[in-house]
């Protein structure tokens, strides 16, 4: 019996948290780390047996890295940053790209069972990265006095309004925008994977009580999250990735 007194274990915070696999120097390492780790592994090796002995005429698993490589320089990078500026981050993109893909798409994989994107640091560390990629290019490209115009929206044209409006985009440009770059992923991966226990968790409650027909429209409902997660997950990854294209474009923008 469960402390809410129905017998039923809701899903909760409890749902995110692992015991250690094992310890490496002090640090433990945890199912989650497994799975990021993984999904490294599979990003590299897919990518290099795709391109290793690239050919002519490609192969089925070429043709396949074509078509996601693509996807994402011309209808990302390219659409936002244009082809001249954005075919340099075409590769740091695409494995962006992929990277949260594959660690969204855990949650829906028997036995994994887990979206990595769900755990905060994750996402941290990955908006973390855009934001000093984005940091570092708007200073190569506007030097020191750009780079401030640049993160604080400076236009004198807005008259008395001017130091206000510097203080808020400054505010949001170095501190607003990384993290709710990072939060964008998190919650939505976390919302999703706490939805699917819970209509996988009650189905099973639901079957084993007198309520077996409800149990049916429970499982209906997983699977109905399930196909709907996958579709999400995508697009969270789509949406990363776009939006790190954005501010890149932001800080390759002139502004006078």
């Amino acid at each position: 019996m469960s402390d809410n007194g129905c017998g039923f274990p809701a899903p909760g915070l409890n749902s995110f948290l692992f015991k250690p696999l094992a310890t490496v120097g002090g640090f433990e390492f945890n199912k989650v780390m497994l799975l990021a780790l993984v999904t490294s592994i599979l990003v590299v090796a897919f990518f290099w047996a795709a391109f290793g002995k690239a050919k002519v005429i490609p192969g089925k698993l070429q043709m396949v890295g074509e078509a996601g490589y693509d996807f994402v320089r011309r209808g990302i990078v390219y659409e936002t940053l244009g082809k001249r500026e954005g075919e340099k981050y075409v590769p740091l993109m695409v494995s962006l790209f992929f990277f949260i893909w594959i660690m969204n798409i855990w949650s829906v994989i028997p036995l994994a069972q887990f979206p990595v994107s769900s755990v905060f640091a994750f996402p941290v560390v990955l908006a973390a990265l855009v934001w000093i990629l984005w940091i570092s290019v708007t200073f190569k490209r506007h030097g020191f006095v750009g780079f401030f115009k640049n993160v604080t929206g400076y236009d004198k044209s807005l008259g008395g309004v001017l130091p206000l409006v510097m203080i808020i985009e400054f505010l949001s440009n170095i501190f607003v925008r990384p993290f709710t770059h990072a939060v964008r992923l998190f919650a939505n991966m976390f919302a999703g994977h706490l939805m699917l226990v819970m209509f996988t968790v009650a189905s099973w409650y639901l079957l084993n009580s007198w309520m077996i027909p409800a149990a049916g429209v429970s499982f209906v409902m997983t699977i109905a999250m399930v196909l709907f997660e996958l579709f999400v997950q995508a697009v969270q990854a789509y949406v990363f990735v776009l939006l790190a294209c954005s501010y890149l474009q932001g800080a390759l923008a002139e502004h006078h």
